[in-house]
């Protein structure tokens, strides 16, 4: 057995690394040709747009492809380039859009992996006869009875389970995560080391095809038409002033309201049907429970009879909560105080065993519930 868990000499086994251009995937790569393993480099080419990347803060875009190539070359290994633009345009940035315009606050991240990453990317590497694909997130993979769990990271700070809550079974069984038993300062390490190119280059901060963060600009090149102007509600229904349309808020947002009040005022709903959002004080946005719409289920029913933990925002805390699961729905309810959680994000359900904090999966949010406001 392998450093991979598979069951074949390093030299015969081939691994498919998705290189993103960055510094995390470009020393798993390095790492996989190091413990000699056949190594074939796979970058994503996703959008077009050339004006909307900056080098070295987003990813699958020209300067990446490039870097990605050269680490490629340096390493000697095979490296080739998937042309993905249209199916990344239909199923995550119109996804993206849909969201927003719905009242949602959605992850494109965890669709991509969902998508072009995890099942396009996937079949690929199969296609190729691959052993295994290897990524560069931050998540711990455990193999034991024939079957691999995922865990939170040892870098807390850049786990990425949260992103990859919907990764089937079948999937996990095939993916390798060699950078989650090691702190992301190790990793640059590693690349000044090996004096790769992408050593120093900073970390993807925005949504690819967002520049900016500007997600604004993104739906009003696709989809001008969605900028419609509509009523501002207080909690009691009364009209309280007007907005220049619902895609410029989220739930919990304070800024942008232009409404005076003794307290301060956030966005506490939106409502896509008659294009008005809801604005009351901070008492209206804690959420005690929530219904989650397309589960995909890790653990087993015995894993939710207790109480687990749940991560309802990717950088939010682990909370307490008692899930109801029936067919691909379920209901949340929240035991410890959270305050702003949004339709379109995600609900992500761990569980601590002896190793660590186990992804047991998730599903999308599509309602939430307030003492008083329903949403």
């Amino acid at each position: 057995m392998n450093s991979l868990g598979i069951n074949k000499l390093k030299k015969n086994t081939k691994v498919v690394v998705a290189m993103s251009g960055g510094v995390d995937s470009s020393v798993v790569a390095a790492l996989m040709k190091d413990e000699g393993y056949d190594v074939t480099g796979i970058t994503l080419k996703l959008y077009d747009d050339a004006k909307q990347s900056q080098a070295g803060r987003q990813c699958c875009a020209g300067q990446d492809i490039l870097d990605a190539k050269r680490v490629s070359e340096k390493l000697n290994i095979k490296h080739e380039i998937l042309f993905y633009q249209k199916k990344f345009k239909e199923e995550v940035i119109d996804s993206f859009i849909d969201s927003y315009v719905s009242g949602e606050t959605p992850i494109p991240c965890v669709q991509c992996n969902q998508t072009v990453k995890f099942r396009d990317l996937f079949k690929y590497a199969k296609d190729l006869n691959a052993d295994a694909l290897v990524t560069g997130h931050y998540v711990s993979r455990v193999q034991k009875n024939g079957h691999a769990n995922m865990y939170r990271a040892k870098d807390r700070n850049r786990d990425q389970s949260y992103f990859l809550f919907s990764t089937s079974q079948e999937q996990l069984d095939y993916l390798r995560f060699p950078l989650g038993e090691i702190d992301k300062s190790e990793t640059r390490t590693i690349a000044q080391k090996l004096k790769l190119n992408v050593a120093d280059k900073p970390d993807s901060q925005d949504i690819c095809f967002v520049p900016n963060g500007d997600y604004s600009s993104v739906i009003n090149k696709f989809r001008p038409e969605s900028f419609k102007p509509g009523k501002v509600l207080d909690v009691t229904g009364k009209v309280i002033g007007e907005h220049e349309g619902i895609i410029n808020y989220t739930i919990g947002q304070r800024k942008g309201i232009k409404i005076s009040n003794k307290n301060p005022l956030y966005v506490v709903n939106i409502n896509a049907d008659n294009n008005t959002i809801i604005v009351g004080e901070k008492q209206f946005l804690e959420i005690k429970e929530i219904q989650l719409r397309d589960l995909n289920l890790l653990g087993n029913k015995k894993d939710f009879e207790d109480v687990i933990d749940i991560k309802v925002r990717s950088t939010g805390r682990l909370l307490k909560a008692k899930i109801d699961i029936s067919s691909s729905a379920a209901k949340v309810k929240i035991l410890d105080s959270e305050t702003g959680i949004s339709p379109g994000q995600a609900c992500v359900f761990y569980a601590k065993d002896n190793i660590g904090d186990k992804l047991l999966g998730g599903g999308w949010i599509h309602k939430t519930f307030n003492t008083n406001l329903s949403t």
